[in-house]
């Protein structure tokens, strides 16, 4: 099953600096499970960026809101629990650190 990851690359930080590629990078860099890592585009959270999607066949899809350059950690522990959970649902998000507090929405599988 394809799992993508994927980061927006429009949205600017509060000096106007887009993280959205550099994140893209060091979260290829850092995953350790099977997900292609997408620069997206915009996904209208530009008033609380940076968001992220995850998304797959037939699972529960997930979008992320305030996500920070120094979240490269937690988002790869989120990507893993994602690829792991059945039908996608994430029963125990602990393990992503601060993303879990960053849940913006939640869109059932088909």
């Amino acid at each position: 099953m394809r799992h993508t990851v994927f980061i927006c690359q429009t949205c600017q930080d509060r000096d106007g600096h887009r993280p959205g590629p550099e994140m893209v990078e060091a979260l290829r860099a850092a995953l350790e499970v099977e997900a292609d890592v997408v620069a997206g585009p915009c996904m209208n959270m530009c008033d609380a960026p940076v968001s992220l999607a995850l998304r797959a066949p037939g699972k529960v899809a997930y979008l992320f809101s305030r996500i920070e350059a120094g979240d490269v950690a937690d988002i790869a522990a989120l990507t893993r629990l994602f690829v792991e959970a059945e039908g996608g649902v994430i029963e125990d998000a602990r393990p992503a650190g601060r993303l879990r507090f960053c849940l913006t929405g939640r869109v059932p599988a088909l």
